[in-house]
């Protein structure tokens, strides 16, 4: 397992992540881009952004589907990987729910693929999306909000600032007496390689558990994730 999870960041914002990310991917493969978590209408966008994104990265060769039933029908070993991007949680993972998509990435990271997930896209790789009930609206009715738990536990939160952090707070700490939780600034990545956990970029995050919050840092990450197990 190759997993990136930002924070809701891009282009310059998260540099050293994007750098690391491209460092690890076969150059003659392109990557898949899922912009399934945006509405159908901004997919024009979603490509002419991606399409500047990877520059950061050195790269140039992607392709973008833009359903989960073109998701389904691609093999995706066929890529050096994945890159899921933000917009709406709920809509994101329930696409993903359809046609074995949900499968076929869990699969995929299994078997050491590689994965970059920013906002909604790192957030499905939480336990559960409802961490961010309040940023995100449930209009598709999903009801089954488990995500891909690659952390054993523990869910995830993005765009941490002041306002948000004020906005979430109470919603959060009562979320967190059930569900330990990390909430991610912009310019923070967490990078799973197999059983070793780091940071990229900025180092500093929130962390949810049994109801209350603190400041934690690349120091604590270690001891939240082994106290989650």
């Amino acid at each position: 397992m190759k997993l990136f999870l930002c924070g809701g960041g891009s282009g310059k914002q998260i540099l050293n992540a994007l750098e690391k990310f491209s460092k690890l991917v076969e150059k003659d493969k392109p990557i898949l881009y899922i912009p399934l978590a945006m509405d159908v209408e901004n997919y024009d966008s979603c490509y002419n952004w991606f399409s500047k994104e990877i520059t950061y990265m050195n790269l140039n060769k992607f392709e973008m589907v833009n359903s989960s039933l073109e998701l389904s029908k691609k093999n995706l070993f066929n890529y050096s990987a994945i890159f899921i991007g933000g917009g709406n949680t709920y809509k994101l993972l329930s696409n993903l729910k359809e046609y074995d998509n949900y499968k076929k990435i869990k699969d995929f990271l299994e078997k050491d693929g590689i994965i970059f997930g920013g906002s909604a896209g790192a957030i499905i790789f939480g336990k559960n999306i409802d961490s961010c009930l309040l940023s995100d609206t449930n209009n598709v009715g999903l009801i089954d909000t488990k995500g891909f738990d690659c952390l054993g536990g523990i869910s995830f939160l993005c765009h941490l600032n002041n306002k948000n952090l004020k906005n979430n707070k109470k919603y959060l700490e009562k979320y967190s007496k059930n569900n330990k939780l990390i909430y991610l600034r912009e310019d923070t990545t967490i990078y799973i390689n197999d059983n070793k956990v780091i940071l990229i970029d900025n180092p500093n995050y929130i962390y949810f558990n049994k109801g209350k919050y603190s400041k934690h840092n690349a120091a604590n990450l270690k001891n939240d994730i082994n106290n989650n197990k």
